[in-house]
């Protein structure tokens, strides 16, 4: 009898130690390590500013208008539908750049006067001189969308570095001013220059033309 005791014993205890040999850990237990890319994630572009198109902050529809803008006065543009803004415009104490929005007619005789400058520099830094008469208005992209006639007996021009551009003046010019410069511009009229050295500096475009005669007087 003691005999099978001791047996049997051995064999349980066997069985336990076997038991215990082969038990595997709890999966369940294990931990998990975050995602380091989840949540939400964001792209250059989600935290860059919106990008603004030149057209879509340029809302002129005349040359140059907002040129110079917070700049002195004399660099500046005014744009003009009355003879009254017209006359103060192209005046010494008026605007670099006349510009037109329609066709003008002035029953007296007009003076384009006065020393302005363009808020640009030339390479040796200094202020550059120019004045300058627009008679056409223009889209953001610069694209010309009128031409205007203005007409008046006579127009003398004394302005420094003055041109006519893109449209018609109907009178007689009186130049009384070296480099004076026509651009795809008409004058249907004549021309009258006060010094041989003016007549000389004169320039035009192929664009342009003297409907009249051009002659120093």
């Amino acid at each position: 009898m003691k005999l099978k005791a001791i047996l049997l014993t051995l064999v349980m205890v066997t069985l336990l130690l076997s038991g215990c040999g082969n038990k595997t850990p709890n999966n369940n237990n294990t931990t998990t390590t975050p995602n380091p890319t989840q949540g939400t994630a964001v792209s250059p572009e989600a935290t860059a500013p919106a990008a603004t198109s030149p057209a879509a902050t340029n809302g002129a529809t005349t040359p140059e208008a907002t040129k110079g803008a917070g700049t002195d006065v004399t660099t500046t543009a005014s744009i003009v539908d009355t003879e009254e803004a017209f006359l103060k415009a192209i005046g010494k104490s008026g605007t670099w750049i006349i510009c037109l929005t329609k066709d003008m007619t002035v029953d007296k005789d007009l003076v384009m006067e006065g020393e302005f400058k363009n808020g640009k520099k030339d390479d040796a830094g200094k202020e550059v001189i120019q004045r300058k008469l627009a008679l056409y208005s223009q889209d953001e992209n610069r694209t010309i969308t009128g031409k205007y006639v203005l007409t008046a007996p006579k127009m003398t021009v004394t302005s420094p570095k003055a041109s006519i551009q893109h449209g018609t003046f109907k009178g007689d010019l009186y130049v009384d001013v070296a480099d004076f410069e026509l651009v795809d511009a008409i004058i249907d009229g004549d021309v009258y220059f006060t010094k041989k050295e003016y007549q000389d500096s004169f320039k035009m475009d192929d664009s342009s033309k003297v409907i009249g005669k051009q002659s120093v007087k």
